[in-house]
């Protein structure tokens, strides 16, 4: 199925050359060394909230590590929750995340792109409340693609919820929805190797999916860097999301 885009807006904090910066003056007598930029000032870029999308789940666990034993590049993800009207982080708001597996699968929903695996309804799903920098650590695999769609993460951002003796999270307030991506060149890399090569459904890339609007960080694309010398080593990705509180 195709996701459609919805119009609420976030916002991204924009950082380095594209930031705005200041300088501090100098007290020193005319002879003294010019005192050079030493610091960026935050700019909040607004951008469109993304589609939930048909796979979305009620009631996953609230947990760190989401792989369960899907097989994949490993991928670590630091992501920044802030207040967008004082960039101030937001701590303790649930990040929540699912995607699909290497074959482009997901729990829940198994055999929609024409693959035949075990279904549990949970692997590659679940979120974790953010630290008191707004930080929220989540470590996943690289994931893979289905029919029609670049490979992405969805995310969802909410505040207030309660945690359940179960393990997972009720009530609370849903800030935002939308969905992370990856730069292309990278994925070339990882859709070359086992398992995601052995996805049998032709790879939709980043330029010619229907929902990525080459809006850059502020339309989700991550920052990726490498975690070792060679791909299957793996990945962090980092983004700073910004959301509107009400």
């Amino acid at each position: 199925m195709t996701d459609t885009p919805v119009g609420r807006r976030t916002v991204l904090i924009a950082s380095g050359a594209a930031a705005a910066t200041f300088a501090v003056a100098a007290a020193a007598p005319e002879t003294s060394v010019r005192t050079e930029p030493v610091a960026a000032a935050a700019v909040c870029t607004l951008t469109k909230e993304m589609t939930e999308g048909p796979y979305y789940l009620d009631g996953q666990l609230v947990r760190s590590n989401i792989a369960e034993d899907k097989t994949g590049i490993p991928l670590k993800l630091a992501l920044t929750v802030v207040d967008d009207d004082t960039c101030a982080p937001l701590s303790n708001a649930l990040v929540e995340l699912w995607h699909a597996d290497a074959l482009g699968e997901y729990s829940g929903f198994v055999g929609n792109n024409g693959h035949d695996e075990p279904d549990n309804g949970t692997f590659l799903r679940g979120g974790i409340l953010t630290n008191s920098s707004g930080i929220a650590n989540i470590t996943t695999v690289y994931p893979g693609w289905y029919r029609g769609r670049c490979i992405h993460i969805h995310i969802k951002v909410h505040t207030d919820v309660t945690l359940t003796s179960d393990g997972s999270f009720t009530g609370g307030q849903e800030l935002h929805t939308g969905q992370l991506f990856f730069d292309e060149a990278i994925t070339t890399r990882v859709a070359a190797l086992s398992p995601y090569s052995t996805n049998t459904v032709p790879r939709t890339t980043l330029a010619q999916d229907s929902i990525y609007d080459e809006g850059g960080a502020a339309s989700g694309l991550l920052t990726l860097t490498a975690l070792g010398s060679t791909t299957s080593a793996g990945y962090a990705g980092r983004l700073t999301l910004g959301v509107e509180r009400g």
